[in-house]
């Protein structure tokens, strides 16, 4: 059946249940229906979650998806008499909504992994065969820099500070690493190049200075110092350059939409992304900030740490999750 026809047999299942919706809306105030329209609306939601079940499997017209899909989600929430507060909708998105938001984008998500780690693997072997290869990079002044941040014998990790400013490198942080995110994400509007480079730029630089730090025998202070960070903020570097791409994407291939209309639904589901990656920066923040800097913490409890937090990043991320209105 062709849309035209699809849409033609079910519009008025369609917009009765948007009137009775909106009805819900304007009058309700005790978050229940009035019996007529109670009696009613079971019937009109069980088909308005066929017709979107079909939209999806026939690959639609995506506007015509999320028209339904909003309606079902809506029509979820009167019907079972669900009103989430700002609260409940974040712990949602916490718990649920960000993960579903990856997983829909799977395969974009294992590409732009492949972009960010492939170039860091390959400039960490090459810097381990050629040291002065990193010089190429980054000029000797800021060579020296890192080289002086995880020096063995310095008193602070990772950064050249006194140890009452663990909160003041916390923003730090957060304004550091957000800000490499934001132009990840941003720069992909110039149709996908942007975002690639910028993922690219960034996984040679990690892989450089790794490689650095290996060949210069200070591994004893860098790695237990990021692999306890590493696994959230690299992962959150990675969800920005899905969102970029994601943007960027929909101005090279807009299907049969205008690239305006295609760019802003791709937008929807980039905010969304970003969203989830700014959560993961701050988190990043405040590990990098209270733990990894530790000078404390035993190099064995470190990597322990960070090993469980990468394994939880990819069973947070990828264990499977089903949306509310189809629980």
């Amino acid at each position: 059946m062709r849309q035209e026809e699809f849409e033609k047999q079910y519009e008025l299942c369609w917009k009765r249940s948007a009137l009775i919706i909106e009805l819900y809306d304007k009058r309700s105030k005790q978050g229940a229906l009035d019996n007529k329209l109670l009696d009613e609306f079971p019937a009109l939601y069980r088909k308005l979650c066929h017709s979107l079940a079909v939209a999806k499997e026939r690959q639609y017209s995506p506007f015509l998806v999320e028209r339904l899909d909003r309606l079902a989600l809506r029509g979820h929430q009167i019907l079972y008499q669900r009103r989430w507060g700002l609260g409940k909708k974040v712990l949602n998105f916490v718990f649920h909504g960000f993960a579903r938001k990856v997983q829909d984008n799977a395969r974009l998500f294992w590409l732009t992994s492949f972009i960010f780690y492939g170039p860091a693997l390959i400039m960490f072997a090459l810097t381990i065969v050629s040291p002065e290869l990193i010089y190429s990079l980054l000029p000797p002044s800021e060579v020296a820099s890192f080289e002086a941040m995880y020096d063995p014998s310095s008193g602070a990790i990772g950064r050249e500070r006194e140890s009452d400013t663990d909160v003041r490198m916390f923003g730090h942080y957060i304004q550091n690493n957000i800000g490499i995110a934001f132009r990840t994400f941003a720069a992909g509007i110039f149709f996908t190049l942007g975002s690639l480079f910028f993922l690219i730029f960034n996984g040679v630089f990690f892989g450089a200075i790794s490689a650095h730090i290996t060949n210069i025998e200070y591994t004893s202070t860098f790695f237990p110092f990021v692999i306890g960070h590493g696994s959230v903020e690299l992962t959150a570097i990675v969800i920005a350059g899905m969102a970029g791409i994601k943007l960027g994407w929909a101005l090279v291939a807009p299907g049969n939409l205008t690239r305006m209309d295609a760019l802003k639904l791709a937008a929807k589901d980039a905010v969304t992304l970003m969203y989830g990656a700014t959560l993961f920066l701050i988190l990043a923040a405040f590990i990098e900030a209270f733990w990894s800097s530790s000078s404390t913490l035993a190099i064995s409890t470190k990597y322990t740490v960070g090993t469980f937090l990468w394994i939880f990043v990819y069973v947070y991320l990828l264990f499977p999750r089903r949306a509310r209105h189809e629980a």
